[in-house]
């Protein structure tokens, strides 16, 4: 199992990233609340992690905080979730957010997730009941920051691709990004999106 890994992060495309690590680049997918708080591209990264073995691909996930991981790990254990929509939900709350969520059992919080229907919401909702990390914030963090870039057509792209990725319909994603400033830097933009979506 490789649960940590630490090195110079080459490429950002939500939501994965890419790490140099002796030479050698890793392949990792994060969840949106850690890609807005990645260091730029040529930075150093460190990441904990968490490896899926499946028949067909080695796949693996990285955290800034434990408490992701954590919550990344708990959410695996229920029956009908699998990796990416562990990484969908870790995109579209926070585990803070998740954490009120459970506590006050709001199905309304998690149906807006893609993937996520009223039944699944629930059985989340009633699964993760005293489960979920008593802390949250800072932890393990490493490696803050994140630049806007120049907003242009390729920011665009990027946003749109993220969203895409997350599962968000085509058209979902076009009116969520239609109503981003025109400055706005990938991280922001797709959080932004993500917002807007939420309130939709």
């Amino acid at each position: 199992m490789i649960g940590r890994i630490a090195g110079k992060l080459l490429e950002k495309n939500p939501p994965q990233i890419l790490i140099d690590v002796g030479g050698v680049g890793y392949e990792v997918d994060v969840p949106m609340s850690t890609f807005y708080n990645l260091p730029a591209t040529g930075e150093p990264v460190a990441l904990v992690t968490h490896l899926v073995v499946r028949e067909d691909a080695h796949l693996l996930f990285g955290f800034l905080t434990h408490e992701e991981r954590t919550l990344f790990r708990q959410l695996l254990k229920i029956s009908g979730i699998g990796a990416r929509m562990a990484l969908a939900v870790l995109s579209g709350l926070s585990v803070g957010e998740l954490a009120q969520a459970v506590a006050l059992q709001e199905t309304g919080r998690l149906v807006k997730i893609p993937g996520i229907g009223k039944k699944t919401a629930e059985r989340l909702l009633l699964e993760l009941k005293g489960k979920l990390p008593t802390t949250t914030g800072g932890g393990a963090k490493v490696g803050a920051g994140g630049t806007a870039a120049n907003a242009s057509y390729d920011t665009m792209s990027d946003i749109l691709n993220a969203l895409l990725a997350l599962g968000y319909s085509e058209r979902e994603a076009l009116v969520a990004t239609k109503s981003l400033p025109a400055e706005v830097g990938v991280s922001d933009g797709i959080r932004q999106a993500l917002k807007s979506l939420a309130k939709g």
